[in-house]
């Protein structure tokens, strides 16, 4: 049985035609943000120094914590539930705000006991200030929850490509000025503050007085699922952060928390703001099981395509990725980088599992899969912590593989895709890719010497090797036609030619 359309939802009949213009959109703003990212990492790493973000690190688990705790799931619950009303969305809003602002007293008061804890007194002032932008960001989260629900893509990405550009703007300028970790509290805060006005601005909605409304306790119900696993995921994410910073300080977790970034970067880049789109396309495919596992594998597998290629040259060519992102001055990150860029082969999976579960309304499962990435995590850290800092990434690496298996058997527990599904979609993708990698290291001292060119050639290769590799299966071979499909249709050759021109 259907709900009622939402005057909140795009319109209707024209659900793939706007999602394929939201993937298009979607991929365009990413690509500005990468952009962004990329000038970012070249600009700062070169104006402060690794103890700057090593600082800021120290309070970044706090911050995300917080952050996560402010949402409670119920943006999640904004786009996935089905005939949205308008009270709903002005209850949560109101719910977000509060939450918000009761979240910034609490941290200003427990920004010391931060500082005691890490021993290290310039902290307490950096997550005081800090604390402005979860209230910040409370007040324009509704706002960019609807965009995502109503697919508005091509706003939702000028309003996020504004504030990431105005964030590194405004870090870039301050950094200059007085290179400090203070820079970096710039530009969180100009990147926090751009994006909540054109939430605002972009969505047209406006909020109502606060009042309690019937039919509130499922979105509550479903909410604390999300947050459940929100929990859960922030303990996975940063627990090796909190226990590096505090067993081998500020300069060490600088050279880790920007080499785990880096690794990031891509996969983030692309499957977070993707999610936007693939999440209520399949809440509302969710009658239509055959449409839906074909909608999700092929966006899964285009998706590995890109990124998995880029990922293996990134950890065979680590000793010129650092030095050309960073500056020369951080050697450390090299070894750091590369093994968290080998788990970055199949960390991707464990990504895409999300939209499969809050698409379906599962957030109790949802729940219990962040708890399996936190239960891996922590192990891995208490085993590598005796071996030092690189024995901690080494056994982080490992747990990015030890805990798909038991991701993906939750997963396809239940819903249209199932785990031999997976295997034929995905599995060619990823063995691809391993064995790409080493065959960039075995390759690697034949190219010229390590530089730019070296790098553009192992790409090359990694792209070139992954499509003959996929080839030879089933899968493989229609992820890349998809992929050709794809691109032929937005070459502006291909479209003059068709329209005769």
């Amino acid at each position: 049985m259907t709900s009622e359309p939402s005057a909140f939802d795009p319109p209707e009949g024209a659900l793939r035609a706007t999602a394929s213009r939201g993937a298009v959109a979607t991929v365009a703003s990413q690509a500005a943000l990468m952009l962004t990212q990329i000038g970012s990492v070249v600009i700062l790493s070169r104006l402060l120094s690794p103890e700057d973000f090593g600082l800021v690190a120290m309070c970044s688990p706090v911050i995300a914590l917080l952050m996560m705790l402010q949402e409670f799931g119920l943006l999640a619950a904004t786009v996935q539930k089905q005939g949205l009303r308008n009270e709903e969305v002005n209850f949560l809003f109101w719910v977000n705000v509060a939450l918000s602002l009761s979240l910034t007293v609490l941290l200003l008061l427990a920004a010391p006991l931060v500082a005691m804890f890490y021993q290290e007194p310039r902290v307490a002032p950096l997550i005081a200030a800090l604390s402005v932008t979860i209230a910040l960001n409370g007040l324009g989260a509704q706002h960019g929850a609807l965009l995502i629900r109503r697919m508005q893509y091509v706003r939702l990405g000028f309003i996020q490509v504004a504030g990431a550009v105005s964030a590194l703007a405004a870090a870039a300028i301050w950094g200059w000025i007085d290179p400090s970790p203070w820079a970096l509290f710039g530009g969180a805060l100009v990147g926090t503050l751009v994006p909540t006005a054109g939430m605002w601005l972009g969505s047209r909605w406006r909020p109502g007085l606060p009042r309690l409304i019937e039919g509130w306790r499922p979105l509550m119900g479903f909410g604390a699922g999300i947050t459940g696993f929100n929990f859960a995921n922030f303990f996975s994410m940063n627990l090796d952060k909190v226990v590096i910073g505090r067993a081998f300080g500020g300069e060490a977790l600088g050279y880790y928390d920007r080499a785990f970034k880096l690794v990031l970067m891509p996969a983030n880049s692309i499957f977070n703001p993707l999610a936007r789109v693939m999440v209520p396309a399949l809440s509302r495919l969710q009658d239509e099981p055959g449409r839906y596992r074909s909608a999700y594998l092929r966006v899964v597998g285009l998706v590995l395509l890109l990124i998995l290629p880029m990922m293996a040259c990134a950890a065979a060519f680590a000793d010129i990725v650092i030095p050309l992102a960073f500056g020369g001055n951080w050697e450390g990150s090299v070894a750091i980088f590369t093994a968290l860029g080998i788990a970055g082969l199949v960390q991707p999976l464990n990504n895409v599992a999300g939209w499969l579960f809050i698409s379906q309304g599962r957030s109790r499962d949802f729940f219990h899969s962040g708890l399996i990435h936190a239960a891996f995590v922590a192990a891995a850290v208490l085993a590598g912590l005796p071996f030092g800092l690189i024995g901690v990434v080494v056994a982080v690496a490992a747990a990015e593989y030890l805990k798909v298996p038991a991701i993906w058997l939750l997963t396809c527990r239940s819903g249209p895709v199932g785990i031999r599904d997976m295997l034929r979609g995905v599995g060619p993708m990823i063995v691809a890719a391993h064995l790409v990698l080493g065959l960039l290291w075995v390759i690697k001292p034949t190219l010229p010497e390590p530089g730019l060119l070296a790098l553009a050639i192992g790409g090359l290769l990694s792209y070139l090797l992954t499509a003959a590799m996929i080839a030879v299966s089933p899968s493989g071979r229609e992820t890349l036609r998809e992929a050709w499909r794809f691109a032929a249709e937005r070459l502006p050759l291909r479209r003059r030619a068709a329209s005769g021109a």
